[in-house]
């Protein structure tokens, strides 16, 4: 039994005689024998008369039967009111109560079941910083693929030449959804430009001889090539399903759904390591379509199996759990290494474990299998990982890239700044990856982390972040800026906002610190490029 005050109601159980729950007739024995005036009313007749009198009181009430149970109600002056009027107040008066307090878990708990205004006017924050950063890039470069803020110029960085296939899904599919659909006020509009937008990118399937797109489009030729190694990026190529998909389903035209779709069904048909595929897929071998899409759910279970047995270390001294590397593929040595981008797992492991519902829920329905609560546990610790990515520096923001104290690897000197952390020698970011760009990936994981589990922390988590990327990457002309060095404060700036930080990284913020029924996690998914698409069940 705990030796501290209880936190609910529900650990009154404490052996602690000042609150201690007694019987009415207990509390009146001890008070009689520890009332200050006991020596001198037994000192004289008239006192010990009125004690006989008490006594036989007490006699009389237990001789009827009269039982006061420990809930009976006081009345608006706090005293028990017996039978005929008779009111012993002051005698009868019941232990001091302790007012009722939740553990700090259950309060936040029960501050998420909420949206107050502080939540509210952090929202208002990321709103705020939005328009501020779009404000940046209109003033300066508008017409321009990103912004170069300190330099208060545009520049042509991604669709003014050759165009990665993974960064420009075809937007307007999503914007359409939440335009109204056939209901909106110009359904036409957004539709129209989702095709022309995927037309175009379906120059990267048709160039290829297989079912592997190239991986550089020219948008504004409707032409592909192949990167200079010739490889495409197995995520850029199995990323563009959910918008194909939802855009055949809009538009009536199976085209874009087929061609996305023969990338999956051929990744199928790939030798695999416990699951798992490498970074970089050829568009110059083969595979075939199977219309039977079942087969992606077991792909995913298998190779989260694989990153479970394969790829996730625990750090030295404290044991942060992370996702590590096999560069040389699974019969090479491991690497701690973890790139910023790897924290949109944690999020994936969470969806991948309740469907988008709360935990809560998922566990009350049984729909929770082991594997599930494996995964949802490593979700969590992948997630506290990628938060002390940023507690760790000196700036309050992640590198791009952190390697972490392990049996394989260890390196002095190469701390993030932050000596208060508790992680700070688990961490370790070298020199080249201290570079931040903004990026989304953490913040999403957040977003999706809280609604599933309903833990303030992801929130006030986020709100830290945001603080830290108002705090060192905002410029005064307008717009907010990439970071060169995490590690020191002040910072040296790049001068570029990626176009994702307004995209993905303020967009993910805003969502999570606003009512999670607006967009819940069980009716919508989210694209990689942070786009929410209706989920259409069969």
């Amino acid at each position: 039994m705990s030796k501290f005050l209880p936190y609910s109601v529900k650990d009154v159980h404490y052996d602690n005689a000042k609150f201690r729950h007694r019987s009415p007739l207990k509390v009146l024995s001890q008070s009689l024998l520890t009332l200050n005036t006991k020596r001198d009313y037994a000192s004289c007749s008239t006192g010990k008369f009125l004690i006989l009198i008490l006594v036989f009181g007490i006699a009389c009430l237990m001789l009827m039967g009269t039982k006061i149970p420990n809930d009976t109600p006081l009345n608006e002056k706090g005293k028990v009111t017996f039978v005929g009027g008779l009111r012993l107040g002051r005698l009868l008066r019941k232990p001091p109560r302790i007012p009722p307090r939740l553990s700090p878990d259950e309060g936040q708990l029960k501050d998420n079941t909420t949206n107050g205004p502080k939540w509210a006017a952090r929202q208002q924050s990321v709103k705020e910083a939005f328009d501020y950063a779009w404000s940046g890039y209109r003033k300066f470069a508008m017409g321009y693929d990103e912004l170069m803020p300190i330099s208060q110029r545009g520049v042509d960085g991604v669709m003014g030449r050759s165009s990665s296939l993974g960064e420009n899904q075809p937007k307007g599919s999503s914007a359409y959804h939440l335009s109204g659909g056939d209901h909106g006020p110009k359904p036409d509009v957004y539709l129209n430009v989702a095709k022309d937008l995927a037309d175009r990118l379906l120059s990267a399937f048709n160039s290829s001889p297989t079912a592997v797109p190239y991986s550089d489009v020219i948008l504004r030729e409707s032409t592909a090539h192949p990167a200079p190694g010739g490889m495409s990026s197995t995520a850029e190529v199995a990323s563009v399903q959910l918008e194909f998909n939802y855009l055949s389903a809009v538009s009536g035209d199976p085209k874009y759904s087929t061609e996305a779709m023969k990338v999956l069904a051929h990744i199928k048909t790939l030798p695999k390591t416990e699951g798992l595929v490498p970074i970089y897929i050829s568009p110059h071998s083969g595979g075939k379509m199977n219309g039977n899409f079942t087969y992606l759910h077991d792909m995913y279970t298998e190779a989260m199996k694989g990153v479970r047995h394969l790829l996730v270390r625990k750090s030295i001294p404290k044991g942060l759990v992370f996702v590590g590397e096999l560069p040389y593929g699974s019969k090479g040595e491991f690497s701690p290494k973890m790139d910023h981008l790897v924290c949109f797992l944690p999020g994936t492991l969470a969806l991948g474990a309740t469907k988008g519902l709360t935990k809560e829920k998922a566990l009350a329905e049984n729909l929770l299998s082991f594997e599930d609560l494996e995964n949802l546990k490593l979700a969590e610790d992948l997630a506290k990982a990628c938060f002390e990515m940023y507690e760790v520096t000196a700036t309050g923001l992640a590198p791009e890239i952190a390697y972490f104290h392990a049996e394989e690897y260890s390196e002095d000197g190469l701390e993030g700044g932050n000596k208060s952390s508790a992680y700070a020698k688990d961490i370790i970011i070298k020199h080249a990856d201290r570079h931040n760009l903004l990026r989304p990936e953490t913040v999403e994981s957040l977003f999706v982390l809280y609604p599933i589990t309903k833990d303030t922390k992801y929130r006030e988590q986020g709100w830290q972040i945001f603080q830290a990327f108002e705090k060192h990457t905002k410029v005064k002309s307008g717009g907010y800026t990439s970071l060169d060095d995490v590690t020191e404060v002040p910072p040296h700036r790049r001068d570029k906002m990626e176009t994702f930080f307004l995209g993905e990284t303020l967009k993910y913020l805003y969502l999570l610190f606003g009512d999670d029924s607006v967009i819940p996690l069980d009716k919508f998914v989210f694209n990689t490029e942070a786009h929410p698409l209706p989920i259409r069940n069969n």
